[in-house]
Order: structure tokens, then sequence, then C-alpha cells
């Protein structure tokens, strides 16, 4: 490969960085740009996102967004996912450093709301390792340093049949520095307006590039403090609704697993069963009460007259009837922005080893160290204890006789604060190395080959549990008297105490190869060409502490999970040109791209794309594409072992926000298929310097979805008010075997299948201008969504509408969504301002009935972020901002996931303020 070549490269590479706006520029570029691309056309083709064929320009049948590096900077994100998440084309759960409960550290990105597994993660084209905790199948954001970060292109349409599995929503592509030349150094800090939350990043590249390569060297370190939940007013306590329906009033909840332990009598006690199978007949009698007909004859329990099984607070040591002030603020213990610590390194080089082919490699490495901390661990027996005071004989307190029998079955509940919080912490290592040769053959043709090896490995520990299986023997064998409140401090608890350590790790192997060339000149233009093979090996394992995978520990049993998979690939795309020079079509372009893959785990299949481009004249353009996409299941969906989950419900049966959900692997499942087509219309007026605008709509079908029911529709579907079960013919509720244990807490099992279709569709807008006033350069980017629809079916076929909704477990689906950033730039400065709109939405647990609920919706958002930057040298840069100007705080709403509010969606920070200083030689 020449050096000219590599020198053309450099300046498209170049051009493109200048060329690509703060947010999302699908539109075409001011003319002065257009200008400076039209020169670097002469000497170089580059790959554009969504496809494999090197073009002469960036205009593609799919829209694709660019993100370059100084709007990262601008916006103070130490991460690339504080940008993507931020994105109006982004929806449901991506989780950040606002998730406490259950995200592990983990930061990512989510097209369309479609989830995490359905974007696809490239770094400079090629596949990310999936990274996190356990058997991880999807990319952790923090293993990509935003130092390295040249630019990030969105694409925002299927490309399985250019990229493979998982390129259902769009795809993202992380483009890292490989041309750099000379040093870096940045240092920037940060902190909340309420004092916490800090964040310190340094970082610093060195880069070299010599007569036959370059060498980019990358080192980045990254450490953020914690916020607590306690510390702000609309999260410091559990809020809960009491009252009747349609006058509900707000008050400091909590969990009824409590301090001092919380305990339910039986209220079945000396009732012996005379039904079938020894269920509850009409006329049986016991000490509480009996059975008499109900609706249709069906028994119903009756108490006697100042009767009722016992349901006693031991707080403070002493035993009384439990009431709402008996509830555990579990909040208070709990983070609202969790602490990570990390360090990446990253090296990228080149050398040509002749004219015409040249070695390539990429090296990333990360370590994070994250935590987490929640309330103390609320244990309860899941079999209920037999009740035999010493008066009787017995080994227990004689404490709970005035509300319970000696002989009855008793339920215990109890929130261990004696032993201290809950402490989560993960270790979490992640590997990747790409090692290939690209070269040019004499008629033009390009190829490459290349290894890509991806490692990931964590541990994760959980401080402060208990082992209930060995304190159940106790109590069995009369050592241990769980009535008493000093069985739970001290000496006597501290054998049960334990720390859980789990382990896990994923491992990536990719050999590919690619060709692509023109292959003839047609009047049109020319039929340009690309072809590849790929094999990819997969393979992810979890080993839980032995403790939780016997099930002796509290919470239910965890089992293991291993195994991988292994596929083979093979893809060719064509770019055809139609017509080009005439009236009202300068040029017409279509592409066309398939895809064979057969995995080792469900067999063979094709998927397919068909793009149209239609430039009728310099300004407007029309753009079409229709493709068939898939998603295949992961390693911890087919072989995950079953685990529980811990999910917020509403339920009228229930005055427990949170239900147990047995979620597992099915080694059963097949891949997702989708139906994907989007047409949209470029136009930059002529007669308006700097303007361009781009509306682009999508639809996406998906059936045989790899998923498992919002455990809020389960519960509601197969539970009716008084917790009997209902709908027990439907698919959805026999699969559930839901139930009500003795505690309230609803249970039910939740794994995963292939059930019902995922449908969506909207609009995207973006309109940019750039122009020159009062002296100074402005840059306006408007982007909005707009979301028409967006249904899930349950395995019976019924739809389930989340459009305008926000939900307690997926995050928030808003009608509408959008950003307008403004940027004023002098010759040494440049400022700009930033307005992100949310749309309010409905409470999903509120959908059937509103009056049930205190806050059935939420009012729409708009937070205010200001940054700014100056020349201080000509190497040394200063710049700052404020997040969320005006405070503004999260919303309450009825069946919120935590901190009363949705963390996937709003901020819960408040206003945040940062420095950074940057020196570059």
């Amino acid at each position: 490969m020449s050096s000219v070549t590599l020198t053309a490269k450099a300046i498209r590479r170049s051009l493109l960085a200048v060329a690509a706006t703060s947010v999302a520029t699908t539109g075409l570029f001011s003319s002065a740009v257009v200008s400076a691309e039209e020169q670097a056309q002469k000497v170089e083709r580059i790959e554009v996102t969504g496809s494999r064929i090197k073009r002469a320009d960036m205009e593609t049948a799919s829209p694709v967004s660019v993100i370059d590096a100084s709007s990262i900077i601008s916006s103070g994100a130490t991460s690339i996912d504080d940008i993507l998440q931020q994105m109006t084309s982004t929806g449901g759960a991506m989780t950040n450093a606002a998730v406490n409960n259950g995200s592990r550290g983990n930061s990512n990105i989510n097209l369309r709301g479609l989830g995490d597994s359905r974007t696809l993660v490239l770094v400079n084209g090629r596949r990310m390792i999936a990274s996190g905790t356990g058997a991880a199948s999807t990319v952790d954001l923090n293993t990509i340093p935003v130092s390295m970060i040249q630019r990030v292109e969105i694409l925002k349409d299927g490309a399985s049949a250019v990229y493979g599995t998982d390129a259902i929503a769009g795809v993202v592509n992380i483009i890292l520095k490989r041309d750099f030349d000379g040093f870096e150094m940045s240092a920037q800090t940060g902190m909340s307006g309420h004092g916490d939350a800090d964040e310190t990043s340094i970082d610093f590249t060195l880069g070299n590039t010599f007569d036959k390569g370059n060498v980019v060297v990358n080192a980045q370190y990254t450490k953020r403090g914690d916020a607590s939940q306690a510390d702000r007013d609309f999260s410091d306590c559990p809020i809960s609704e009491t009252g009747a329906a349609g006058s509900k009033t707000l008050y400091c909840g909590g969990s009824s697993y409590s301090q001092g332990g919380h305990v339910w009598g039986d209220q079945n006690f000396q009732i012996t069963g005379t039904g079938e199978d020894g269920a509850y007949a009409v006329g049986d009698s016991g000490f509480y009460g009996q059975y008499v007909a109900g609706d249709e004859g069906k028994p119903v329990f009756e108490y006697f007259d100042g009767k009722s099984e016992a349901d006693v607070s031991g707080r403070d040591g002493v035993f009384h009837d439990f009431s709402d002030e008996d509830k555990y603020n579990y909040a208070k213990d709990s983070y609202l922005s969790t602490p990570m610590e990390r360090i990446n390194l990253s090296f990228a080089g080149s050398y040509e080893l002749s004219d015409s082919i040249r070695f390539f490699s990429e090296a990333m490495y990360s370590k994070r160290w994250s935590e987490q901390q929640m309330a103390p661990q609320p244990i309860w027996n899941n079999s209920a204890w037999v009740y035999k005071p010493l008066s009787a004989g017995g080994t227990m307190t004689d404490a709970l006789l005035p509300w319970a029998q000696d002989g009855e079955k008793m339920s215990y509940g109890r929130r261990m604060v004696e032993t201290g919080s809950r402490d989560f912490s993960q270790v979490v290592d992640t590997v990747r190395v790409v090692l290939g040769l690209e070269g040019e053959f004499e008629n033009g043709w390009t190829w490459d080959a290349s290894y890509n090896k991806g490692k990931n490995d964590s541990v994760e520990t959980l401080a402060n549990l208990h082992n209930l299986g060995s304190i159940n023997d106790a109590v069995l064998a009369g050592t241990f008297d769980p009535f008493l409140e000093s069985s739970w401090t001290g000496e006597s608890i501290a054998p049960f105490v334990y720390t859980e350590v789990n382990s896990g790790g994923s491992d990536l192997d990719i050999i590919a190869a690619t060709l692509s060339g023109d292959i003839v000149d047609l009047p049109a233009g020319v039929l340009g060409f690309a072809a590849g093979y790929e094999h990819r090996k997969e393979a992810a394992h979890f080993t839980p502490d032995s403790l939780t995978s016997q099930g002796l520990a509290n919470d239910p049993r965890v089992e293991a999970t291993a195994g991988e998979f292994s596929v083979n690939e093979v893809y060719a795309e064509l770019a055809i040109p139609l017509l080009s020079d005439l009236p009202f079509a300068q040029q017409v372009d279509m592409s066309a791209a398939m895809r064979y893959f057969d995995y080792s785990t469900f067999g063979d299949d094709t998927t397919w794309k068909l793009g149209l481009t239609w430039r009728m004249t310099d300004d407007l353009m029309f753009r079409g594409g229709r493709s068939t996409a898939f998603r295949a299941p992961t390693v911890s969906e087919l072989f995950g072992g079953k685990s529980p989950s811990f999910d917020q419900i509403v339920h009228p049966a229930t005055d427990q926000s949170q239900a147990e959900v047995t979620v597992g692997g099915n080694e059963m499942l097949t891949p997702e298929e989708a139906d994907i087509t989007t047409v949209g219309l470029v136009y930059s007026p002529s007669f308006v310097d700097g303007l361009s605008l781009t509306v682009d709509y999508y639809d996406i079908g998906i059936t045989n979805t790899i998923t498992a029911v919002d455990s809020n529709y389960v519960a509601n579907q197969c539970l009716d008010a008084s917790g009997a079960k209902i709908n027990t013919g439907s698919a959805l509720c026999q699969a559930s075997n839901i139930e009500i244990d003795s505690t309230g807490r609803i249970k039910f099992d939740n794994g995963l299948q292939n059930i019902g279709a995922t449908n969506t569709s909207g609009y995207d807008i973006n309109i940019a201008y750039t122009f020159d006033a009062v002296g100074l350069s402005w840059k306006a980017n408007l982007d909005t969504s707009i979301l028409e629809t967006y249904e899930e079916f349950d395995p019976d076929g019924n739809a389930v509408d989340y459009r305008g909704f926000v939900t307690g477990n997926a995050g928030g689906y808003a009608k509408i969504k959008t950003n307008l950033d403004l940027t004023a730039s002098g010759d040494d400065w440049s400022a700009t301002y930033e307005i992100r709109y949310i749309d309010g939405m409905d409470s999903f647990a509120c959908k059937d009935d509103t009056s049930k609920c205190y806050a059935p919706s939420v009012d729409s958002i708009v937070y205010h972020d200001l940054s700014g930057s100056y020349d201080l040298t000509n190497n040394i840069r200063l710049s700052g901002g404020v997040n969320n100007i005006f405070d503004k705080e999260p919303p309450y709403y009825t069946g919120n996931l935590d901190s009363n509010t949705d963390p996937y969606t709003y901020d819960v920070l408040g206003r945040y303020f940062f420095v950074r200083a940057n020196v570059k030689f």
C-alpha cells in the first residue's frame, strides 16, 4: 500500500472529524465541507457504517449519525454511555451509574428501546467482546476509553446482512484514534451541586507517524464517587400510597421485612382440610376461624369474632401489632449514584510490509472496580417455624404468647440491620486484541484478514449475607430462637454471616476476511462489490457461590451457567448505480446485501438487505431500505442457570412492592427474526447556505422474540385482587406457576422463551444549520424522535402497548424526545447550550385503572446544559460546564423502579459542575 494511499486515508479521516456534528448529522454537510470532501474523494474511498463497500461519499440508503470527539469532550462525559444514552433515538432500560439495584457497574446502549442485546456495538468496524459480570452477553461501554475516541457512527437501521447477529435496532461503531501524531494530556474533575458524586479523570495519548506506519498509545484513569438516596428529598425514603381509589395519599413507607422482625401467624391453625387432596372445604373450622360458602359455593375463610392470626413487629425489642410505621426505610442505605474506579489502556499500530500490504494491530485492556450498596439483607423462612414457647416445654421465648399459639406455624421476615448493609463489589478485567493484514491488488481491489480475540473475567462479591439454611437447622434443633431479639446479634448470629463470591467470564474468537472493489463501469457509475467470511466462537460461564448454588442462602438457589457456540458466515454486498445525470434523477443507486450463517446451536439461515438512494437534485435526496435481521440467542440465554430476580410490581393482593421472579435460560431457543423498513429524505436547500434537514421513518417488526414477559403484567394477568389465580387456561399463567407465599410475597417463574412479537415504528428528524453572525461562527442542531408504536405480544397473542408509558422495570417509552444544541465559536473560544426534552408519560402500573394510583402519569421534563472552552495558548485549552442547570428533580410515579423514579430515563443527581484542562503538543 503506497504512502500516497496512506496519506489520503489520513486526509479523509481528518475531514470526517471536522464534518461530524455534535449530535446527529444525518444530512448533508455545509458547502465548505462538501468542497473539502470532493477533494478527498479524488484520492480515497472509505467504509461507512452499514456497508463494507468503500465509497467516495457519505450518503447511503441507511441513516447514519456521527458524534465527534470534540462534542464528547465538551459534554463533560468520562464514559461514552453518558452521550449515547441522551440520544433521542434511545429508550427503555439503559444501565448507568444511577442504577444501583442490579446494574453490577455496567453501562450500555439501547437503541429504539428494543433492549441492549439488539444493538450491535463495534470498535473500528469489528465486534467488541461482551463484558461485565457473570456470563456477560452485552458490551459494557466502560471498557472503551473516551479519550481514545475519534468519532462514533450510529446506524439506526438493521444491518444483519452486513454484520450478522444483534444488529436489529442498529449499530454503534466506535472509531478510535489511529493516525494520531504528538502528545495530548487531559485532566477533568466534577461534582454535583449537593457536593457528592465527585468524578476525576486523567488521560494521555501519545502517537507517532513514521515513513512506514504509525503507533498510538493511550491510558485513562477514572474515579467516580458515590451519592446516597438519603441525601435527596425525592429519594430519602420509599414512598408508598394509601387510601381508597381516587383519593390516594402518600407516606414514607418501606419494606414489611422490617427491623426487629415481622411475624405472621397461621390463619388455618388447627384446621384440617376435608376436601379433595386435603384442600379446605366449607365447614372446616379451627382456632381463628372457619370456611364458609362464598361465590358459587367456593370455600372462603371467615374469622371468628375478636380473633385473628398474628401480624406482629419486634421493632425496638418489644412485640406489638405491625403498622406502616414499622416498615423499614431501605432507601436511606442505598446509593443514588454508584462509585467506580477504572483503568483503560489502548494501543493501535500499523506497519507497511510492502507497497501493497500493511500489518495492523489493536489492543485494549480495561480493569473496573465498581460498587453498589443496598439496605441490610431481608431474610425470611421458606418453611414456617412451629412455635414452641418455654412455658409449654419448648425452646422459644414466651413473648409471642399474646399473639401466637403453642404449635402454630409462624412465618418470619426480618431486616438484618445488626449485620449492616449489603455491599456489592465487582472486579472486571476485559482484554481485546486484533491482529491483521490489509492490502490492495494492482486492479485497485482491497482485502483484509484479521483475528479478533476478546476475553472478559469477573469476580463479584456480596457481603453481609446470612445462611438461612443453617439458621433453619438450628431452629429445628432448638439451639436458635428466631423470636428472641438477642439471637440476631453479636456472637449468636456471627457464625451464620458470610460473603458471597461469584465468578464468571466470556471469550470471543473471530477469524475474518473481506474483499472489496469495483467490478465494472456502468453508464450510471461504478458497480461496487464486497464479500467476506467470518468464523466466530463465543463461550461464557458463571460460577455462583457454593452456598448460593446449593440453595442454602436466604435467596432462592442460583444455578451455574456454562456453554459455547460457533458460527460460520459468508456475505456479499453490491452497490449498483442505476441512473445518473437525468432530470430529477441526478443519481439513483441501489444497494443489496445477503448473509448466510450456520450456527452450531440451531442451524443455518440467511438474511438480506436492499436499499435505494435517489438524488433528485443537488438539494434533495430520497432514501429507503428494506431488510431482514436476526438475533441469535446468547450463551447466557441458552445455558443460563435459574436464579431469582426481585422485580417491582403493583398488585392489590399484596402490599409488597417486589415479586420474587425465577428467571433462567432455555437451550431450545431459536433466533429472533426481524423485518425492517426505513424511508427518508435529505434536504439541503441551495438558497440557505449551511442548512440541512433529514426526516427518516422506521418500522421494525420482531417475531420469535427471546424475552420474559413484563413482571407487572404477569402478576396482574394471573392473580385477581384477592390473590386467587385467574386466566389459568392461558399459556402465560400456566407457565408462570404463580402463587403468594405466607409472607404475602408474589412468586412466579418468568424464564426466557421465544414468545410473541415486538413492533415499533416512528420518525427521526434532524435540522442542522451552520452560519456566521456578529463576527462568530454558529452551529445549531435539532434532533427529534417521535415514537408512533411500541407493542409487545405475550404468549397468548395479546398486545401490550408501551408507547407513552414509563415502567417499573423496563424504562420509559416517551412519545417525543428532542435535543437542541446551539454552539457559538470565536477565534479562541466556544460555548454550547443544550436543551433536552422528554415528553410526559403514563405509569404502566396504572394502565388498567388510574384511580388506584396517586401518580398515574408524569409531566414532560426539560434539562438545560451549558459548556464552554477557551484556548489559553496554542497548546493549552481550558473547558467546563454545568449540566442540569436548573437542578431539575426526577418525577415520582406510581410503580416506580428505584429512588421513587426511573433512573434509566431521568437525571437523579441534579445540577452537576465539571472543569477540564487539556495540553496538546
